[in-house]
């Protein structure tokens, strides 16, 4: 079983970088392509990017294209998200996911708890 652990969200400027961190337990997580998600209140959950197991390939939203960057680190176990250029609409909880490169955004086996970025406006 693997469990995901998100951290590093906060309050940031619009115009500023943060860098998201998940960090995911267990010796299968570089078997496991990673993503991160992320929901607005009031909005549909929503697909940010994703990354292959390794790191060969990457999707993004298009909400985020140029501006987000996926990256993991299987040594580690970990997945970062770098958020630079942020705006208002990047307000949300990020969610870090893990499942099947090619089944994302519709097929998700595991969920991380979320961490809250807010972009004041």
């Amino acid at each position: 079983q693997v469990q995901l652990v998100e951290s590093g969200g906060g309050m940031v400027q619009a115009g500023d970088s943060l860098r998201l961190s998940c960090y995911g337990s267990g010796r299968t997580f570089r078997t496991l392509a990673m993503a991160w998600f992320r929901q607005a209140p009031g909005k549909e959950r929503e697909f940010v990017s994703s990354i292959s197991t390794t790191g060969y390939s990457t999707k993004y939203g298009d909400p985020v294209k140029g501006r987000f960057t996926v990256s993991r680190d299987n040594a580690k176990n970990t997945v970062d998200l770098q958020m630079n250029n942020v705006k208002p609409e990047d307000t949300a909880v990020y969610y870090c996911a893990a499942g099947n490169y090619n089944s994302f955004p519709k097929e998700v086996n595991y969920w991380g708890k979320g961490t809250l970025v807010t972009v004041p406006s």
